[in-house]
């Protein structure tokens, strides 16, 4: 009764709104402006080129502008205010850097850098770290909410995270990078961009170093500060052969080192806990245009390694000592086939296989004596095949429906669907849409064959999800907001039963509103505000946290973003973030204990000056008054901080 009384009162918002903007300036299909622009083409969603108002996803673009504009270090801290998504950072610079989207796990969100799947095989839930990914090149992100297994597999449970570099245009450019602020920090970046002919490129080398603060919280006790060092580099290489037939190279390297502490709480610090990571990957994919572009195919192959290592040793201080080593792989082949039919269709078919390893581990030193844990090269496989069809009637229905079979070597099969319809009222500039979609998550390597904790029987992970909304555009496009209202009930979660094996036992459900507001009254000025309700419970009935909050889930997230160009060489960037109360856990002692984290909120500003046309000055501050918060209990995050520094551009 009580959904059904929330999606009553939704849809009487819907009427009242549709009817309210109704007497306002139609929005014509051919308006440009902006704040959302009617023009904008986005491939996340459907895996083609499609404009996002034939589109019923809940999506976000982060264009190179904004990227430009907010002047963020890295692309973790971009992703904070976007509506229905959540961020965990533990500690400083280098700390491990999680989002969830609509509540759900980290590791049931996929993450793309150029169509390579980044999460991480090595990991037990095959999250995605962003600690390490600078936005140094990146010219696009979409952000994709609901469930997407149809098109993406496993992983996609939650939605997907994809990733674009930029594509070198133009005469040869050289750009130099370098910023410095609090905490010692620094971070230079050397790129080349730019196209000869038929051959484009974009490549870029980085380095970030910070002295940090503790990554046990200061509150408690813990002055050690914890640094961090990264160097990364990036290339994207394309070739022309005609109009028709292309093919693109890209390469991600990067390597770095973080000092951490013994946790969260109280007595933490440990100046000789390291950890290093060394990842790459590769893709070389190409496209092929058959029958004045009737026929679209696009195949390639990608590689990624990841291999992280821990280590401290506290003889100094107590008896104890580790070494941990974890080494992942991922081999992949896709095949996609994009079939444009008469009367406004569009079929795509395509064909992957993927096959991940993992090797770890673990080996302990401490009053009880020796201890090690290995877990063997181990791999799985996995081979889907997808088919979906996207159709639009008289320019106004639209609706995207799609199925997927897996066959995984270890589980057997697993079968998804989705459909996604959206209506608009071009004379009311009104767009009404839905999804509703299942999808899986493979159990990881580690759940199924480590030693002590694995289970070569479970089963994959699967969910439910639907949701229903309404975006309205009126004066002329310069003025769009959007609500939508969502649901997901996610079972045979993999957890641990008494005797810490893995099993399927877990079930969680997620609900909630996302909303958000945009206007671009003058050119100069850009003003979006977002907000997000989410409502994650635990819905395994023998737990001991059953219809209990979700750990770090805010109920509600507002961010307001406004930014001001004051003329051609002047930009101003204000942001404002809230962040609810979550629960958490203490797990200092051996039955842990669920603690609040309070309430925050942030405010940050980022400014910049082209001082001449191949000179730009920049600084920003983060966190103006000095707001003491935790994301995660017991782990620190920065006060005040202070940066600036200057962009050079030779061309």
């Amino acid at each position: 009764m009580a959904k059904q009384k929330i999606l009553f009162t939704f849809f009487i918002v819907v009427f009242i709104s549709t009817f309210n903007f109704a007497q306002d300036k139609f929005v014509e299909k051919t308006d440009t402006a902006r704040v959302y622009k009617l023009s904008d083409v986005v491939i996340t969603a459907t895996k083609t080129n499609t404009n996002i108002l034939e589109l019923a996803n809940s999506i976000t673009i982060i264009d190179s502008i904004e990227i430009a504009n907010r002047n963020k270090i890295n692309l973790f801290n971009l992703l904070k205010t976007e509506y229905g998504l959540s961020s965990i950072q533990f500690g400083p610079a280098g700390g491990l850097s999680t989002i969830n989207i609509r509540g759900a796990n980290a590791g049931q969100t996929l993450i793309l850098i150029d169509g390579i799947e980044m999460n991480l095989t090595s990991e037990s839930s095959n999250l995605y770290d962003f600690a390490n990914l600078p936005v140094d090149g990146i010219g696009r992100i979409e952000v994709l909410r609901g469930p997407q297994s149809t098109l993406y597999g496993s992983d996609a449970m939650a939605g997907v995270i994809n990733i674009i570099t930029k594509k070198g245009s133009g005469k040869p450019t050289i750009t130099l990078f370098g910023e410095g602020g609090s905490y010692n920090s620094f971070k230079g970046a050397l790129g080349f961009t730019g196209n000869y002919n038929n051959l484009n490129y974009n490549l870029s080398f980085g380095r970030t170093q910070s002295d940090g603060f503790s990554a046990a919280g200061e509150k408690y006790g813990n002055t050690e500060s914890d640094g961090y060092s990264g160097n990364n580099f990036y290339s994207r290489i394309g070739y022309d052969f005609n109009k028709y037939s292309g093919i693109n190279f890209f390469l991600r390297y990067s390597k770095a080192e973080t000092d951490l502490d013994q946790g969260g709480g109280e007595f933490k610090d440990d100046p000789t806990y390291k950890y290093n990571l060394e990842q790459t990957s590769i893709r070389t994919e190409g496209f092929l245009n058959l029958f004045d572009g009737l026929w679209e195919m696009k195949f390639g192959g990608s590689y990624i390694r990841n291999v992280r290592k821990y280590n401290y040793d506290s003889t100094l201080f107590n008896p104890s000592s580790s070494n941990s080593f974890y080494d992942g792989r991922k081999y992949k082949i896709d095949w996609q086939n994009n079939f444009i039919l008469p009367a406004n269709n569009v079929i795509t078919f395509g064909v992957e296989t993927e096959t991940d390893q993992a090797e770890t581990m673990f080996y302990s030193l401490s009053a009880f004596g020796p201890y090690e844990s290995l877990l063997p090269k181990s791999e799985v496989t996995t081979t889907g095949v997808y088919l979906q069809d996207q159709f639009k009637f008289a320019n106004s229905f639209f609706i995207t429906g799609g199925v997927r079979y897996d066959n995984h070597n270890k589980f057997g099969e697993a079968y998804t669907y989705r459909i996604a319809p959206a209506f608009i009222f071009w004379q009311t500039g009104t767009k009404l849409k839905a999804t509703i979609g299942t999808s899986f998550k493979a159990p990881s390597i580690f759940y199924l064959f480590d030693p002590f904790f694995g289970n070569e029987d479970l089963n994959p992970e699967e969910s439910f999800g639907w949701d229903v909304g309404i975006e309205q555009f009126f004066w002329a496009d310069r003025v769009s907001f959007g609500l939508t209202y969502f649901n997901n009930d996610y079972k045979d979660l993999i957890g641990l039963d008494e005797n810490f094996k893995s099993f399927n036992i877990d079930k969680v459900r997620t609900d909630g509103v996302e909303f958000f507001f945009s206007t671009n009254p003058a050119n100069k000025l850009y003003l979006k505000t977002v907000y997000t309700y989410t409502n994650a419970k635990n819905k395994s009935e023998n737990s001991a946290d059953f219809n209990k909050m979700l750990l770090r889930r805010p109920k509600t997230k507002i961010a307001y973003l406004v930014n001001y160009s004051f003329n051609e060489k002047t930009n101003f960037n204000l942001e404002i973030i809230y962040v609810s109360e979550r629960d958490d856990k203490d797990f200092s002692s051996f039955l842990a204990k669920t603690v609040k984290l309070d309430a925050y909120t942030l405010v940050n500003v980022a400014a910049h000056y082209d001082m001449l046309n191949f000179l730009r000055l920049f600084a920003r501050v983060e966190n103006i008054f000095d707001t003491q918060y935790e994301e995660v209990f017991g782990f620190g995050t920065p006060g005040l901080s202070f940066f600036g520094g200057l962009k050079l551009v030779i061309n």
